[in-house]
């Protein structure tokens, strides 16, 4: 299957820049006939995404989300 959404950026760019970019590009398709959706039903992230901006977003979406805190330091 492939990728529901996919963004090349430069090798040293943070994976949270372009969260919502990537999430906005999905359209998951359907099993049988009508357009695709175009949000998940849920997204698990990297720590990179734990930041409140992300986790944000996905609230405001209504995606369901697993996803690490960070340990505070």
């Amino acid at each position: 299957m492939p990728p529901l959404s996919l963004i090349v950026t430069g090798g040293q760019r943070a994976d949270c820049t372009q969260f919502q970019t990537v999430l906005a590009k999905i359209r998951v398709p359907r099993v049988g006939p009508g357009r695709p959706r175009p949000k998940p039903d849920s997204v698990a992230a990297d720590k990179g995404c734990s930041n409140g901006p992300c986790r944000e977003y996905l609230w405001r979406r209504g995606i369901r989300h697993t996803t690490p805190k960070k340990p505070d330091g």
